[in-house]
């Protein structure tokens, strides 16, 4: 059996595993929907953060906690309602599926960080969150880096290896290069790296990947059926980051599934950590007539779903649930403006793939997580009035998405329009 077939089996195991266990609730105050199973949330892109750390020393496990600060989406997230999303695997059932796996003494992971913090509600948050759950579940020790910037990543990556760490995990298209060149040189530790590709992998290391033109074809097929002006937009990061490219692209081809003459605005920006630039794109897409803003750009397009809420619009998170993050649990203004979040199971795919390592099963190449296999969907509305219909045509377009009667449009690996 190919390692992508045993992961995808893997995969399959751990669903039948989350809808089981939904089948047979009793709660009465669980959803009414028969469609609906519990859902972990999810969350962060791969980018992101707010003021890097003065140390150099990685830092242990025993530092603050990503969800000290704000509320991430976890696995005790409450159960999903009608029409939302129900393929999400729980962390709890990957912890099940590595049950007895022997942990042998000393083992620990450690962690670098793309640009920005483990605490910052993006990308790097949620890859962090899965080393936690991780940690919690089987018992080891971790450490993690913050990057300051792309000149860090090398040192970073050489300064975590100071731990002897058995696994690496490195977040972000942006530090591959510095992560293959570690693994080359470091044969007897496994690295996983978070939206990274390589024309080659060492048996060492595996790149998870995802298929975010699926997620941004559901952002984009929302804003479609949310939107009443037919102007929508999406705010993104860097156009050199091909995830970014897939989300917009995925983006446009989703709308226009829904409705062929919509009016669909993008931008790319220059930074994953500029709220206020993205405040300024929102700001110019509304006054264009936008409805609908997506942003698929770290904290800037955090910035610019919040200006979109805020000021009445509907607005799409990414990578993970922005309701529990740039909307703090529904305390923050525009919270009830939050549609959903085009989610990317960042936190399930780095859990797993430490799991394989602890059990024997890790193998370098390529891991896709997508709408067939749950790494790709939506997040909850939440406390969004969205119409009945809405949520029965998204749900619909999600399974098709899964099943392979929808294409988005969109080559998976280039990102590029087809």
């Amino acid at each position: 059996m190919t390692t992508l077939h045993r992961r995808t089996a893997m995969l399959a195991l751990l669903l039948i595993l989350s809808l089981v266990a939904a089948a047979c609730a009793d709660d009465p105050e669980d959803t009414g929907d028969e469609e609906a199973t519990e859902e972990a949330a999810a969350e962060p892109t791969e980018e992101e953060a707010a003021e890097p750390p003065e140390e150099e020393a990685p830092a242990t496990e025993e530092e603050p906690a990503a969800t000290e600060e704000e509320p991430a989406a976890t696995e005790e997230e409450p159960a999903a309602t009608e029409g939302e999303a129900t393929t999400f695997t729980t962390l709890e059932d990957a912890c099940a599926a590595y049950e007895g796996v022997e942990i042998p003494e000393d083992f620990n992971v450690g962690l670098v960080t793309d640009i920005g913090r483990v605490d910052d509600g993006t990308f790097n948050q949620f890859a962090y969150d899965g080393m936690q759950a991780a940690s919690e579940c089987l018992g080891f020790e971790t450490s993690f880096i913050e990057t300051a910037s792309e000149a860090d990543y090398a040192t970073n990556i050489t300064s975590i290896l100071d731990g002897d760490p058995e696994v690496v995990v490195t977040v972000g298209f942006l530090i591959a290069d510095a992560t293959l060149e570690a693994a080359n040189n470091n044969p007897d530790v496994n690295f996983i790296g978070i939206d990274q590709f390589q024309e080659e992998f060492p048996e060492n290391y595996v790149g998870i990947l995802f298929r975010e033109d699926q997620g941004g074809f559901l952002a984009g097929a929302m804003g479609a059926l949310l939107s009443e002006s037919g102007t929508i937009g999406a705010v993104g990061g860097l156009e050199t980051v091909p995830p970014v490219v897939r989300f917009l692209n995925g983006y446009q081809t989703g709308a226009q599934y829904v409705n062929p003459d919509i009016n669909v605005l993008t931008v790319y920006t220059d930074s994953f950590t500029d709220p206020a630039q993205g405040q300024s794109a929102a700001q110019q897409f509304l006054g264009e007539g936008a409805d609908v803003i997506f942003g698929a750009g770290g904290q800037t397009g955090s910035g610019a779903i919040q200006t979109a809420a805020e000021n009445g619009a509907w607005a799409i998170g990414v990578d993970q649930d922005e309701y529990f993050t740039t909307f703090g649990g529904g305390s923050s203004p525009g919270a009830d403006r939050l549609a959903t979040s085009a989610v990317k199971r960042v936190d399930l795919g780095t859990f797993i793939q430490i799991g394989d390592v602890l059990a024997g099963s890790f193998e370098g190449g390529i891991f896709t997580l997508d709408a067939a296999n749950g790494g790709i969907t939506y997040a909850p509305f939440h406390d969004a009035d969205i119409p009945e219909d809405v949520a029965t045509q998204i749900e619909e377009i999600r399974a098709g998405l899964a099943d392979g009667s929808i294409e988005t449009g969109v080559d998976p690996a280039t990102g590029e329009l087809l």
